[in-house]
């Protein structure tokens, strides 16, 4: 397993489409393991291919208290998501440090495959279902900075790219 390098927004790669996994194989498998290793590091909740510049639709997550009931999800897509919605803080390992409120459904079912590959369906409410939406809004190039105004988007921009020249001249 590796620790992979995860993107900062606002790197353009962030904004690029995954493409749908043709076959489960070893390749995924090591990419799914690469991942979660990454996530457990970094101390995230959720972690997709596209935040390590893998641009395959693998999500990973894990909201157990005892980081140790990870859900792989391959080729993702939602199948019911209620109409019930919330808006609840949310943060990003693309997004160090960053915080703000975004509206999502309070419930969603969600049709995947596992790291073995087979097909299975998970119903999922509360900071599971955030974190699903949120991960699959990465899938789809999109960071959860876009639900924000373009006044808080631009200010968090200007953030990063102040953080990352730091880190470089230091």
């Amino acid at each position: 397993m590796a620790i992979k390098p995860i993107l900062v927004f606002p790197d353009p790669r962030l904004h690029i489409v995954a493409k749908p996994v043709g076959a489960v194989d070893a390749r995924i498998r090591q990419l799914v393991a690469d991942m979660l290793e990454t996530m457990y590091e970094a101390q995230g909740i959720g972690l997709a291919a596209t935040q390590v510049d893998e641009h395959e639709r693998v999500v990973v997550i894990d909201v157990s208290e005892e980081r140790n009931r990870p859900l792989v999800l391959i080729n993702p897509e939602i199948v019911w998501a209620s109409e019930d919605t919330q808006v609840g803080d949310e943060g990003c390992l693309s997004v160090p440090g960053i915080y703000d409120g975004v509206e999502r459904s309070v419930a969603v079912k969600v049709r995947a495959l596992d790291d073995s590959g087979q097909e299975r369906e998970i119903e999922a409410e509360g900071l599971l279902s955030v974190c699903i939406q949120h991960e699959m809004d990465h899938l789809m190039g999109k960071v959860f900075v876009e639900y924000l105004s373009p006044l808080k988007r631009n200010r968090i921009r200007s953030k990063m790219l102040k953080s990352r020249r730091e880190a470089v001249r230091a």
